[in-house]
């Protein structure tokens, strides 16, 4: 996508819908998370390849030296989630996370662990566990040629920055589909006011699941006649959904699980049903605070939010998660691939008039 087409690519906001009750952040993008970075590569040539890597770094230091607290929810577990476990074990993160297709994800896992051997200051280190996820994009994309190399990661990684973060057709979400429609990488954030802590919340979505299509409450799927089992033996409703949370927020492994759960109700505001078939994957993060790898002292002290302060980071990532969601949709455009496949862009225009007719 090049800068000019990347400026006229319109999200939800743009147009006048206005999801949940708290404001954005500056850019409504995972990157208001302050230190967060994303770097994607997007591979369309040919007829046939239509993939890509979106890497999101959640701090540009060295992630094995300086890890962070960190939590997996898995919405539903039809996916391939690599380093999961220690994640899970541990409460700490210490790679970029990489978004991928299916088939790629080892290639995004292998790249990650040279990218980790290679930090200065890592010259010691025999293991790293390395965070690689993914949905499957075999019908806009040749997904069996798996076309995304090592270089195409190490790439994403060397270009993440802060800022502006492209949506659509872009990095891990070039040939994803999501409602039948176009889907891809979408973002979204929320800033609390002071008076509920201040904090952001920032989510990345890679959209590639199925349902019944709901835009802020209004039941746009059914409008537009397009959804989930509305044909026998419909398997549509298949895909998966990556979703990442990222918070400046104080929060530990077990409050940053609960934060994660969270992103599936956001999910379920869609009308995404997380089906059989799916991978819905949750991975929050938060940037409070470091862990280092090594330490003289025995006791990581960190000052921790308490349970009863979650709430409103909990209505944040409903919201962002959601929004994420929609902007996905609404960035994404119509795309030809695979065999001739094509999927078609959410018909804007339409849902716009849908919702005023709902709104009156």
């Amino acid at each position: 996508m090049d800068h000019l087409m990347a400026q006229q690519v319109k999200r939800a906001r743009d147009y006048g819908i206005h999801i949940g009750v708290l404001p954005t952040g500056p850019l409504n993008a995972i990157t208001d998370v302050p230190g967060v970075k994303v770097g994607q590569v997007t591979l369309i040539q040919g007829d046939n390849i239509r993939t890509g890597v979106t890497a999101i770094l959640p701090h540009g230091d060295n992630l094995f030296q300086q890890k962070l607290p960190a939590a997996i929810y898995i919405g539903n577990g039809f996916g391939k989630l690599i380093g999961s476990t220690q994640v899970e074990e541990l409460g700490l993160i210490e790679s970029p996370v990489v978004l991928t297709n299916t088939l790629n994800v080892a290639t995004a896992a292998e790249a990650l662990v040279e990218y980790s051997l290679s930090q200065p200051g890592n010259e010691a280190i025999g293991s790293v566990n390395v965070v690689a996820g993914e949905t499957n994009d075999g019908f806009l994309n040749d997904i069996r040629g798996r076309h995304v190399k090592k270089e195409h990661v190490l790439e994403a990684i060397r270009k993440a920055s802060g800022g502006r973060v492209e949506e659509g057709n872009v990095g891990a979400g070039t040939g994803t589909v999501c409602f039948g429609y176009k889907g891809g990488i979408g973002t979204a954030s929320r800033k609390l006011p002071a008076s509920l802590g201040g904090y952001t919340v920032g989510v990345l979505v890679q959209s590639n699941f199925g349902g019944v299509l709901q835009v802020d409450g209004v039941p746009v799927g059914e409008e537009l006649g397009q959804y989930s089992f509305k044909q026998e033996l419909d398997k549509s409703s298949d895909g998966s959904c990556m979703m990442v949370v990222i918070t400046d927020a104080p929060l530990d492994a077990r409050n940053l699980k609960r934060l994660a759960k969270r992103a599936m109700l956001g999910l379920g505001k869609t009308g995404g049903i997380a089906s059989n078939g799916s991978g819905d994957y949750v991975i929050s993060i938060s940037t409070a605070y470091r862990i280092p790898h090594e330490s003289a002292q025995p006791l990581d002290q960190v000052p921790l939010l308490r349970n009863d302060n979650m709430s409103p980071l909990f209505l944040a990532a409903i919201e962002a998660t959601e929004e994420a969601i929609i902007n996905s949709l609404f960035t994404a455009r119509t795309m030809q691939g695979y065999k001739g496949h094509q999927i078609q862009a959410l018909p804007i225009e339409r849902v716009l008039q849908i919702i005023k007719q709902y709104r009156k």
